[in-house]
């Protein structure tokens, strides 16, 4: 599909820009896996607007998609194409429950193909540690960025949960804060220590500055006194992950796997942390007991003297 202003009107009417800046900001995939989505779901759009099929994503429905799968196979797409057409799907469609803009998932339907789900990244505790100091000191908002760093692997938030945050909703008094997330479900998380400490001097030093009456009583604001976006997020992060010298790509998703994982290393029970985290599907959460295990391997042959002896 050309993106000119009909390509164009028919993504905004399908909403392909805010998914596509989701799995940027909040997935944080590379441009490459982006690209992707963008060309397996341009291609699905095209399919809908040359039949007139629907006007928008409420319209469609599993046989719509269905449909959809017999086409790419008429085209001679071959069957791992295919499904991984689908596996975009699944996720666009995903998304826009999560995010209200439908109400049904039409892809819940679709056979999901018997493939491993990959690792998500994480940093180790000293890293982590590194990272959400690794704030420029002379920063004008350097309590709101530490704030931001610190909450995000304290609690294990979604980006879109914390530019989302309500200073109604954020009570360092108790040490919580009531996350609303995917669904509008919404869950009290715990705030440690130190990242009520910091939330608390960004509330009382920087916040009042920048507050202009615009924020809708949001916690994070910008230099505009809007709400701080999710591209503003992801900036914040990837710049402390710089001056803590990380090189790997960091994204804030990667605080969140960070804050998962170091609590099972810690001891958390896994039903613990998927409440926590907020996952509808314990299944989802258990990803993390695969990290937590090779971390365990890891440390095994590390420091025990039996896995560091050679037979002779």
């Amino acid at each position: 599909m050309r993106r000119g202003g009909k390509g164009q009107a028919l993504e905004r009417r399908f909403h392909l820009e805010p998914f596509l800046d989701f799995l940027a900001l909040e997935r944080g995939l590379r441009p490459r896996s982006c690209a992707a989505y963008r060309s397996d779901l341009t291609r699905f759009l095209a399919y809908l607007d040359d039949r007139g099929t629907a006007e928008g994503p409420g319209d469609v429905d599993h046989a719509i998609l269905q449909e959809y799968a017999g086409h790419l196979h008429g085209e001679g797409m071959a069957p791992g194409s295919i499904r991984r057409a689908q596996s975009a799907l699944r996720a666009y469609f995903g998304f826009l429950v999560d995010e209200g803009i439908v109400t049904e998932n039409p892809s819940d339907r679709m056979e999901r193909p018997a493939t491993g789900r990959k690792l998500p990244e994480f940093l180790s505790q000293e890293e982590a540690a590194r990272l959400v100091e690794a704030v420029d000191p002379d920063s004008a908002v350097y309590w709101r960025d530490r704030a931001v760093l610190e909450l995000l692997y304290a609690t294990g938030m979604r980006v879109s949960e914390l530019t989302r945050l309500a200073l109604v909703d954020l009570d360092l008094e108790h040490a919580s804060c009531l996350v609303f997330g995917k669904g509008g479900k919404e869950r009290l998380v715990p705030v440690g220590a130190t990242a009520v400490d910091v939330a608390g001097r960004y509330l009382r030093l920087v916040r009042p500055s920048l507050d202009r009456g615009m924020g809708g009583g949001v916690v994070f604001l910008n230099h505009r006194g809007t709400p701080l976006s999710r591209m503003s997020v992801w900036t914040i992060v990837t710049r402390a992950a710089a001056r803590a010298g990380i090189e790997r790509r960091i994204s804030p998703h990667t605080l969140r796997h960070s804050c998962a994982t170091h609590l099972l290393e810690g001891g958390a029970d896994l039903a613990v942390v998927q409440e926590l985290l907020g996952h509808a599907d314990i299944s989802t959460t258990q990803i993390y007991t695969h990290l937590d295990r090779e971390y365990l391997r890891r440390t095994h042959r590390r420091y025990h003297p039996r896995s560091r002896m050679t037979s002779g």
